[in-house]
Order: C-alpha cells, then sequence, then structure tokens
C-alpha cells in the first residue's frame, strides 16, 4: 500500500495490543506491527514495551520521526497504569517530584489516581487475578522516555505496574482507536515549523572575473 498524498505532513495513530513488537521484520515467532498494518514506507516514531498498549506514533518522514524520538524534544506522553495494591497519596507525591532510579532521578511527573476506566477493553490474556490484593489506576504523565520508565517508577514506590496503556502522546491521543486499528492524522503546524529546512543563504551578485592567484610552487609546470 503506498503512502497516502499528505504523508509528510501525517503521522499514524495505531493502538498497539498487548504483545505485539514494535517492528514490522519477524522476530522469534512474535505478533509484530506487520500483522495489523500493511502499509509501506512507514516506521514506528518511538517504541511501545512488547506487554505495554496502547497509543504508537509511525511516519514516513525521517526528519519528523528524528524529531518525535530525539531527546532534546521529548513530547509529555500519558499513560493509564493499573498497579498492584492501593495506592497511596505519597505515593503520587514521590511520582510528582522525581524517584531516584539506577540511571538517575526522573524529571517530575504528573500523577494522579483515577477511577478503573470504564471504556477499557479487555486484554488478551487478562492479568493475573488475586482476590486477597486490590488493585487500583492512575493517569501518569512523563517528559522523558527511558527503558520500561513507568513501570520502574511506580515499583520504585512500592506499587508494581500489572498493565500500562498509553494514552497520549504530545497533541495526539488514542481517542476511540480500538485495539489494532488505526487511523492518519495532522501534524500541527507547531511541529511542522521545527521541520522546514534553514532559508539559503543570500546571493552576493555577479562572481568576480578576477583569476585566482596561484603560489609558484602550485602551479604545474609543462613538460
Amino acid at each position: 500500500m503506498r503512502l497516502p498524498p499528505a504523508a509528510e505532513t501525517q503521522v499514524l495513530l495505531f493502538n498497539k495490543p498487548f504483545q505485539v513488537l514494535c517492528q514490522f521484520s519477524e522476530h522469534e515467532g512474535k505478533v509484530t506491527l506487520a500483522s495489523f498494518i500493511g502499509q509501506d514506507g512507514i516506521y514506528p516514531a518511538g517504541r511501545l514495551d512488547y506487554d505495554s498498549e496502547g497509543l504508537l506514533l509511525l511516519t514516513g518522514n525521517g526528519s519528523l520521526q528524528h524529531l518525535l524520538t530525539d531527546p532534546k524534544h521529548k513530547l509529555p506522553k500519558t499513560y493509564r497504569v493499573q498497579v498492584e495494591g492501593d495506592i497511596s497519596e505519597h505515593a503520587l507525591h514521590q511520582l510528582r517530584i522525581g524517584i531516584e532510579l539506577k540511571d538517575g532521578k526522573t524529571r517530575p511527573a504528573i500523577a494522579n489516581r483515577i477511577e478503573p476506566p470504564a471504556d477499557l477493553w479487555d486484554r488478551n490474556p487478562p492479568i493475573r487475578f488475586r482476590a486477597e490484593i486490590p488493585t487500583s489506576w492512575l493517569e501518569l504523565t512523563i517528559s522523558e522516555g527511558r527503558n520500561r520508565q513507568v513501570r520502574r517508577m511506580t515499583a520504585a514506590v512500592g506499587f508494581p505496574t500489572l498493565r500500562l496503556i498509553r494514552v497520549a502522546i504530545g497533541p495526539w491521543g488514542l481517542e476511540d482507536l480500538a485495539p489494532g486499528e488505526f487511523r492518519w492524522s495532522s501534524v500541527p503546524e507547531s511541529i511542522l515549523a521545527q521541520l522546514k529546512p534553514a532559508a539559503p543563504a543570500p546571493k552576493t551578485g555577479k562572481k568576480s572575473g578576477k583569476k585566482r592567484f596561484n603560489p609558484p610552487h602550485q602551479r604545474s609546470r609543462a613538460r
């Protein structure tokens, strides 16, 4: 399938199901993006772990892909997180001010407890249910992209992640996309403006008719 005419100024929004690799090539028999997207010439702009769900951006614009994944331009990412235990206000406060992990302290996050999402799809397979251990949900927004960062953050405050769903990246939201579905979306002008090439250098007029002077030792001798 060819890219649509406006693909240079659009991104593909995909709701990645649980246990799907963020790549098109086969790997160890695992399900990949190729099982859902038959679009040539596009690549993930960032990644989402195999055991996480939700919004993934793809683009056929190399400059846009670089911008969206460059640590200098990290877009905020919002997750809905189901954790083991009844998460406390103290734990939320720790997430908000930053947590010391093995690779350094995290940036302050936006963290709030939420009710279990009413519009949430069933996961296949479902999480392990334990009658004696409660679970709770929070919405977490971070502006970094460390490896498995959200899971490490919730574990560090004593509430291991059971289910992780990304619902927004910058200006793009998951909205009503069902798992395995995708749609094209425009790129805001504020982001496109950062992709515009620098203006060409002004012309200085006609070239001078003077010949370039070469020192005697650089002149070739007639033979």
